[in-house]
């Protein structure tokens, strides 16, 4: 069957139809172009079958899967639901299919930037994928001409897709707990007949319901009456074709079996299901039980793992700090807890003492001391550190808080929850603006009050001074200009810092630093400057970073103060967006009396600021954003650059030559060439920026055209570096170029030039590249002289202080 020259969208109902007419290939799963579904229907819905890639065209088969694997990730499609048994990919050629659980291992990696555009080829993480799987799809890939392969395609589909709903149970492991948990929510909690209110004020969770359910060991019987749960460790326990709750001190108020409604679905639902989990991942369900809650729940409840990487390194930062036999010289107590990860490899069990909210995960630890875990179960307690008084606390940890000599050697070590407020004002999100100690230091923490580990960190500064604190958090408290606040009040020596990427930590996405920080709370001093060690992904050492605080400097964005307002005719709006490195892709250019909402940094670029202009959007873009300097601020300049005629020019030819002009906006005023030395077609519309670079523009803040002459004194035409000149002359290169082609816009800008020759995909995108051999040579060269350029820029942007090394 052919399928060529026909649209995507065509060729999916084409498919569908040809080859899996016995299936609903009509439901849509997020981005995922293709889906395959069993037409009958059943109380609990339908497992998939097949997720597929489609394209038009003839592709690579290992770029199509990973484009669908890309697409999956981002969206996390498979905690929604079901996974299917197959993925697949096709095109208007040939259609191929991996079974998804040689593939599955690679959505539960922590290191990975999920959110990139899966349709961008040219991505790292596109890389990295396809270069892991590419071996695994050799292996375990099945692949069919639509024409030469009729008969065997058809044979897969029947043998294989169609057999996918068999009736075997389901294992039940790691990575599919999560999706029946949300089925389970949907189907079998709406049956258990408790007050579900009542038990949330008793800590109780419907993923104790859950567990109860999941740790039963069913025998593969039709009936329910021997149905018991196999650990005795749960908060719930199912036996008695009920749930009976197993927490000591609430036995009496819910003493009685809880009833299923409705026995008959809880069988049916079950019989998809092979329980007990696969025994060797029922310690790791039980362990992060943390993900079977809401994300919020999760994060009020502190509940992000620390690696075990950065676990075992903070550890060695501490004996370093405290030294070799500190765990036998000081106390440790980690108030957030959760199942106790982070005090795994400590060795003295007298001195821990561990708390958290969830009563749940103190009968996790518990079980885990019955393993061997080196705590005592005494020193393992609930406890809500945000809104329970000390009272509560066990009577030697309330000795050593009220001793002050032995609160000196009380190391506090935790990964607090980054929880924050839903607005400005420290409102909104439960449990944040509602807690004992928001209400009680309010007006100490300010602003910092939305957020959950600033909360965290006020109590022990204020109740349990003179100590240590060693805690994981974001470096907010350090240099986020809204955060000052806390930084007047919050007075204490720090003494050790080592960074890591976020997206290290388990559910953390995003390219920001997380550090691990060691307070001394009995020196007291203002933070100001520090030395962080920096460690990759893998734990290998990479350096060091300057730490600054910025609260007695002004930002980039007050300098735009001092030249925004001009009233010449404007060639571009700017948005400046904040004043750090996670707002720099924001920073670029719109059309002239552009609409932008009111916070953003944004005016008109002219005649008169176009220099000035130039250096900021410059400065924004000439380094690129990392994990590492994510929360870096640019700031207001020292006056060195105003005589730095080679600097200022240099960024004009940056800017030039890196920005997102399009001709869309209107006339397009930063052709960098004349007519004549592009040869193009036509006359352009505008010569302004040959005519400025000429010196041919008056520049005059009183002036109110663009293109006054100047006819008294001739500005000096401005003069470029070797670096710069070699920019324009690869440039020109481009310019030409395009200009030769049939029917091109005459008046096009750099960014329309790429578009020209890159295109644009289905979604409306503009590709990464090209198929013109030439201009891929010549926008390569541009780019690589601009880099040179970039390089000669980098150190003028310390020395002016735009940034501080």
């Amino acid at each position: 069957m052919k399928y060529n020259k026909i649209r995507e969208e065509e060729l999916k109902n084409k498919v569908g139809a040809d080859w899996f007419r016995q299936f609903d290939t009509t439901e849509i799963i997020g981005n995922i172009d293709f889906t395959v579904f069993p037409y009958q229907d059943n109380l609990f819905g339908r497992t998939p079958l097949l997720w597929a890639e489609a394209k038009t065209g003839n592709f690579d088969v290992a770029t199509m899967f990973v484009q669908l694997i890309l697409t999956i990730g981002k969206a996390r499609t498979f905690d929604k639901t079901i996974p299917p048994a197959f993925l697949g990919a096709f095109d208007f050629k040939k259609i191929a299919f991996v079974p998804y659980i040689n593939v599955q291992d690679i959505f539960y990696i922590n290191d990975f930037n999920w959110n990139v555009t899966p349709s961008n080829h040219e991505t790292k993480e596109f890389q990295l994928i396809k270069q892991r799987i590419e071996a695994t799809l050799k292996k375990n890939t099945y692949v069919y001409d639509f024409e030469k392969d009729e008969k065997e395609l058809l044979a897969f589909i029947k043998n294989n897709v169609a057999k996918a709903t068999t009736a075997n149970k389901l294992k039940i492991d790691k990575n599919n707990f999560i999706p029946i948990y949300l089925r389970w929510l949907e189907t079998i909690k709406p049956i258990i007949d408790v007050n579900w209110d009542e038990l949330k004020k008793a800590n109780i969770l419907d993923s104790d319901f859950y567990l109860a359910d999941l740790f039963v060991d069913d025998k593969d019987t039709q009936n329910i009456e021997d149905d018991l749960s196999i650990r005795d460790s749960l908060f719930v326990v199912f036996q008695n074709e009920g749930y009976k709750i197993a927490k000591e001190n609430l036995k009496q108020m819910f003493d009685a079996v809880i009833q299923l409604k409705n026995k008959d679905t809880y069988l049916h639902f079950w019989k998809r299901y092979k329980r007990p989990p696969l025994k060797e991942f029922q310690d790791y369900i039980i362990e992060r039980r943390d993900l079977l809650v809401p994300q919020d729940i999760r994060e009020r409840k502190g509940a992000f793992f620390t690696p075990r990487i950065w676990v075992e390194l903070s550890q060695k930062y501490l004996t370093d700090y405290l030294g070799e036999n500190w765990q036998d010289d000081y106390y440790i107590w980690d108030c957030a807890a959760g199942t106790g990860n982070l005090l795994a490899g400590l060795t003295n069990k007298y001195n821990i003492y561990a708390s958290t909210l969830d009563q749940a995960d103190v009968n996790v630890m518990h079980e885990r001391i019955d393993h061997g875990a080196n705590l005592l179960k005494n020193n393992v307690f609930q406890f809500d550190f945000l809104n329970d008084d000390f009272v509560k606390l066990p009577k030697s940890l309330q000795d050593i808080i009220n001793d002050d000599e032995k609160r000196k050697k009380l190391v506090v070590y935790i990964n607090p929850p980054y929880a924050e407020a839903d607005n400005r004002h420290g409102d909104g999100r439960s449990g944040v603006a509602e807690s004992m100690i928001h209400k009680k230091y309010s007006n100490l923490m300010g602003y910092t009050k939305r957020e959950m580990y600033i909360q965290f960190f006020t109590r022990i500064h204020c109740e349990i001074p003179n100590g240590v604190l060693a805690n994981f958090s974001t470096l907010k408290n350090l240099q986020a200009p809204k955060f000052i606040e806390f930084r007047e009040f919050f007075q204490a020596k720090l003494e050790k810092l080592f960074l890591t990427p976020a997206d290290t930590f388990d559910n953390v996405r995003g390219q920001f630093p997380i550090g691990f920080f060691i307070w001394n709370l009995d020196k007291k001093e203002k933070f100001n400057y520090f030395q962080a060690d920096v460690y990759n992904k893998f734990e290998d050492f990479v350096g060091t970073k300057n730490i600054w605080n910025y609260d007695n400097l002004k930002l980039i964005n007050d300098w735009v103060k001092t030249f925004r307002y001009s009233k010449s005719e404007s060639i571009a709006t700017i948005i400046g967006v904040g004043s750090d490195f996670q707002n720099q892709r924001l920073v670029r250019f719109g059309e002239p009396y552009m609409k932008v909402p009111a916070s953003n940094h944004n005016w008109q670029t002219t005649k008169d600021n176009l220099i000035e202009t130039s250096i900021y959007y410059t400065v924004r873009h000439i380094f690129d954003s990392t994990w590492l300097n994510d929360r870096d601020q640019f700031l207001f300049p020292n006056q060195g650059w105003q005589n730095d005629k080679d600097f200022q020019n240099n960024c004009l030819v940056h800017t030039l030559f890196s920005n997102n002009i399009s001709s869309s906006f209107g006339t397009n005023h930063w052709i960098p060439f004349t007519e004549y030395e592009v040869n193009a077609q036509a006359k352009f519309e505008s010569n302004f920026m040959t005519d400025f670079i000429k010196g041919k523009i008056k520049k005059e803040n009183g002036s109110n055209t663009l293109f006054e002459q100047s006819t008294t004194t001739e500005n000096k035409p401005l003069v470029f570096s070797e670096e710069a000149t070699a920019v324009f002359d690869a440039g020109r290169e481009l310019w030409k170029y395009y200009h030769s082609q049939p029917n091109v816009n005459v008046n096009a800008s750099l960014y329309d030039i790429r578009e020209y020759f890159q295109g644009r995909n289905d979604k409306g995108r503009m590709n990464s590249k090209s198929d013109d051999a030439i201009y891929t040579k010549l926008i390569a060269e541009l780019r690589n002289k601009l880099a040179v350029l970039g390089d000669k820029i980098k150190p003028k942007v310390y020395e002016y202080e735009f940034l501080k090394e």
